[in-house]
């Protein structure tokens, strides 16, 4: 086994290219269609007030609110952002009330509303808290205004949800989509490829000599797997520390827990390319597969848009039984919606189970050829 994974080192010293070009194509898509002028990976909204309302509590509120970057501008600015397509809606604000200008038609239209309306519920709020409590200097006011923010921060009670898919509506961030979905599809091929060379060695008569030779059967599959896992994790390291550390994307404090949930899927597409090479004839067909599985499986999962707006019954029954769509749930449901990794073990679970499963199979298969 040290044997095999040695050579499988040294030729990828040697030839590094392939896997240079998928890692390459990954960032540079992921960096083309998801952009790269969000802010703090918050989606940008255009906001038109006069001063008194962006020094007033309306625009602290504004300021604070951890989703949605409010940017202050012209009222001809904003007219002109919305009309390029730049923002997906605009506010104006009143004194009494917000204007909401609709540029595209999407759930983030709804939830802008929604969080713009809450601020205005809340300003009003404490204002009739000021006016029944008689605080009639400004110190008082400033005094009451701090207790109310502490009150706030330690709630009564809490509300919790425990459901990922619980909402009709979801929360879509086109930056980190793209980002997780290229990753997702461009690793397939680079593990695919790197269990392609079992099927060389068998064609040659390679394995057949191995066999003979003192190293067991199963060394043989276990160095092929490990480097496969090693290569396609390896290019997913380097895709995340480069959007972390150069790029500036902070995934919400998220990397590590990122990394975790690409194990057990890494894994999986490491044991879905020993199934399709048990299921294959001979490296033709290996490669005329490849690429039709690959994108089937990442325009049924979610990689290229968000699944949330596929209609289709057959569609989304198809995605059940794909590892990308569990990949892109878990990643989502990780940065996006901001839940703990115990809240993540159906997809993970999915994600080993589909590994195992494959993997048992596939060897199946292949010895069953063999002999």
């Amino acid at each position: 086994m040290r044997g095999i994974l040695l050579a499988r080192f040294s030729s990828f010293i040697r030839n590094p290219w392939v896997f240079g070009m998928f890692t390459g194509m990954s960032i540079l898509f992921a960096l083309i269609i998801g952009g790269s002028n969000h802010v703090a990976e918050r989606i940008t909204v255009p906001v038109y007030g006069d001063e008194v309302l962006k020094e007033d509590a309306i625009g602290e509120l504004l300021a604070e609110n951890d989703v949605y970057h409010f940017k202050w501008m012209d009222k001809e600015d904003l007219e002109e952002t919305i009309r390029r397509g730049n923002a997906e809606a605009g506010v104006i604000l009143d004194t009494d009330g917000f204007e909401l200008i609709i540029g595209m038609e999407s759930a983030n239209v709804d939830l802008i509303k929604q969080t713009v309306a809450k601020i205005y519920s809340e300003k009003i709020q404490e204002e009739n808290l000021l006016a029944l409590s008689g605080a009639a200097t400004e110190a008082e006011q400033t005094a009451l205004r701090e207790e109310l923010k502490e009150a706030k921060a330690a709630p009564v009670f809490e509300v919790g949800n425990q459901s990922f898919h619980g909402s009709e509506t979801f929360v879509f961030d086109n930056r980190l989509h793209s980002l997780f979905g290229f990753t997702l599809f461009f690793v397939i091929y680079t593990i695919c490829y790197n269990v392609m060379p079992i099927l060389i060695d068998k064609k040659n008569g390679v394995w057949d000599r191995m066999i003979l030779s003192p190293m067991k059967k199963w060394e043989m599959y276990v160095a092929n797997l490990i480097y496969s896992f090693f290569e396609g994790y390896l290019q997913i390291l380097i895709i995340f520390l480069v959007f972390r550390y150069l790029v500036g994307v902070d995934f919400n404090g998220k990397l590590l827990g990122i990394l975790l949930i690409f194990i057990p899927y890494a894994f999986a597409i490491v044991s879905l390319a020993i199934f399709l090479a048990a299921i294959v004839k001979n490296t033709q067909q290996f490669n005329a597969a490849l690429p039709i599985l690959a994108v089937s499986m990442a325009m049924i999962g979610g990689a290229f848009w968000p699944i949330e707006i596929v209609s289709s019954e057959f569609l989304l029954a198809l995605s059940k039984i794909n590892p990308l769509t569990y990949g892109m749930e878990a990643l989502n449901g990780l940065v996006i919606y901001n839940l703990p990794l115990d809240q993540l073990l159906m997809p993970i679970s999915i994600l080993c189970l589909m590994g195992v499963a494959f993997m048992g199979v596939g060897i199946h298969l292949m010895e069953r050829r063999h002999v």
